[in-house]
């Protein structure tokens, strides 16, 4: 009974993560050729995880069977992502396979006699795994020359995201893996997902989701570890189920937040948004416009004549070579006792600021303003920097 509990949460878990995946790549690129086969593809292993977990936990064996539908159909999907990546058909004969060897599995295994269920559970799991492993020599001896730098990257973030999944699907069939106490199938996809999502970011975003990741299979895995602490009789099986269960979670609640966020901020313009829908022609109204965003709304300009107080002449050549200043990184590589550092921490300490924008230091134009802890982050440096520029650039009269 733990056991069938075990592979319906995670299956289920994995039917709700690969939906939020499928919906957040169809978001990302709706009208794209490719989207409509991953989306596809992921709606039909969803399907095949809600099927099974939803029987697993009821005892349906009808409903079981009707799970062998999409499974059968898999290696089908499969191939179809894998024309879309290398933009060209496979060969005729690997989709006639393809598509009839599913057909008939299909229906084998969903009006079958009950007898022949083993045989039939073997045979699929040789067909599934024959497909993975058609469609994984077809991408590596692909063309690269042919295809531009970011589909070799695609097709790069797919297969590895295959080689994470495979390992996981052979615990699904207990022909294969009899004595795995939980069926880890639909966390592998979880897992695969996740990695594509992230490889498709930036470098740097790349390397905050990886470890993100890890933070967050590491966590679960420790929160599956306490929670079969506090059973009476707990065994390695037992463990297993429960960080299985922790992490399969974990990954979806991961996926389901990025989602929202996503859709959240894409209702809320950021800084670079409003300014590039905003009418002003000068620097002043593009100040006036930033002060509406949550991060600049306590910026301030002060010329030189309004920094008289604290030695524009000595404060020149300092920020010459400076364009944004931090007040966490003071004293910006100078000796604390420099006259110009002094001056420029009293400034900051004066005005409670934790960033100054330097606009130009001859003569000393300055944009001073306070972030919030909350906001401080890489994106806010970024923002900084690149509003700094679109404010240089700016004429002062229209």
């Amino acid at each position: 009974m733990p056991g069938v509990v075990a592979d319906s949460v995670v299956n289920l878990c994995g039917a709700i993560g690969l939906a939020v995946a499928a919906a957040m790549l169809h978001r990302r690129d709706p009208r794209g050729p490719l989207t409509a086969r991953l989306v596809t593809l992921l709606a039909l292993v969803a399907a095949l995880f809600l099927l099974r977990g939803i029987a697993w936990w009821t005892g349906n064996a009808a409903l079981d069977r009707v799970s062998l539908i999409p499974a059968a159909l898999i290696p089908l999907g499969a191939l179809l992502v894998t024309e879309g990546l290398l933009r060209r058909h496979a060969d005729r004969r690997l989709k006639l396979a393809a598509l009839l060897g599913g057909l008939v599995l299909a229906l084998a295994g969903a009006l079958g006699p009950v007898e022949l269920e083993n045989e039939h559970t073997a045979v699929l799991s040789a067909f599934q795994l024959a497909g993975f492993a058609v469609c994984a020599l077809l991408l590596l001896r692909r063309d690269r020359g042919s295809l531009l730098a970011w589909e070799n990257r695609a097709i790069d973030r797919v297969a590895f995201g295959a080689l994470i999944v495979i390992p996981f699907i052979i615990t699904d069939f207990r022909v294969l893996a009899p004595d795995m106490p939980v069926r880890l199938g639909a966390l592998g996809a979880l897992l695969a997902v996740t990695a594509i999502l992230i490889a498709g970011a930036g470098a740097e975003a790349q390397r905050q989701g990886v470890w993100l990741t890890l933070l967050r299979m590491s966590g679960a895995a420790l929160l599956g570890a306490a929670a079969a602490a506090l059973s009476a009789d707990v065994d390695a099986a037992q463990l297993l189920r429960f960080c299985a269960v922790a992490m399969a979670g974990v990954l979806t609640i991961g996926l389901l937040g990025d989602a929202l966020r996503a859709v959240l901020e894409a209702r809320e313009p950021g800084v670079l948004d409003s300014i590039g829908a905003s009418g002003a022609a000068t620097r002043d109204e593009l100040i006036a416009e930033l002060t509406r965003q949550p991060i600049f709304e306590s910026a301030r300009r002060y010329r030189e004549a309004s920094l008289a107080a604290y030695d524009p002449p000595l404060l020149r050549d300092f920020l010459a070579s400076r364009r944004v200043l931090r007040r966490a990184d003071a004293p910006w590589g100078q000796a604390a006792t420099d006259p110009a550092v002094e001056r420029m921490v009293a400034l900051m300490a004066a005005r409670h600021a934790t960033h100054v924008i330097v606009l130009s230091h001859e003569p000393v134009d300055l944009i001073i303003l306070a972030v919030s802890v909350i906001a401080a982050d890489p994106a806010t440096e970024t923002a900084l920097a690149l509003v700094r520029r679109l404010l240089v650039q700016a004429p002062e009269t229209p």
